[in-house]
């Protein structure tokens, strides 16, 4: 008898949208997303830390790099999450946090993924999700800084932290309660 082997397909979403620990929380949470690593994209500066990239001179974004299964999740499906978990309105900001490191951008692997992204900012400009309108950039992925160790997995060691607790504690909350049906099992 032969088995016949279910082929794995992975694409890439590289995704910023503030803080990359709020991204990163959610999109673990999401079936189908096989690993999602925080990093910087976007800038002018060869291996930056994340000191310089907060001090916002090196024209990085604090980013998620997603790896996912797109026979299980769609990446229209993972840009959907994408505006409703963060403000894609404010120009470099999110809540408090402010700079050119926290803007909304969504950074293309592919021509299918621009579109993609190109048609979802426009059902969200034409849904009227926000009263003001949409300053997500998109742009095609340049190259990829992963961000320090301690970055990794931040909300999932530290959940209880000030920032952890306040900020992405609720956009984890905000996620599952419009997203049901993409949570992991």
């Amino acid at each position: 008898m032969r088995e016949v082997m279910a082929q794995v397909t992975t694409e890439i979403a590289t995704l910023a949208g503030g803080c990359f620990w709020c991204l990163e929380a959610v999109y673990d949470q999401v079936k189908g997303v096989q690993s999602v690593e925080s990093g910087y994209i976007g800038g002018q500066v060869n291996e930056p830390t994340y000191e310089q990239v907060c001090g916002g001179r090196t024209g990085h974004a604090e980013a998620v790099r997603i790896a996912f299964d797109p026979q299980v999740v769609t990446y229209r499906d993972l840009l959907q999450v994408f505006f409703v978990i963060h403000d894609p309105t404010t120009l470099n900001r999110q809540g408090n946090d402010a700079g050119t490191q926290y803007r909304s951008a969504i950074f293309y692997h592919s021509p299918e993924q621009k579109q993609t992204a190109q048609e979802v900012i426009a059902a969200v400009t034409e849904e009227r999700l926000y009263s003001n309108p949409l300053v997500t950039e998109v742009m095609p992925a340049s190259r990829w800084f992963e961000a320090e160790a301690y970055h990794q997995e931040y909300f999932a060691r530290n959940p209880s932290e000030g920032y952890c607790a306040y900020v992405v504690g609720p956009k984890v909350a905000k996620f599952r309660q419009h997203f049901a049906t993409l949570l992991k099992g």
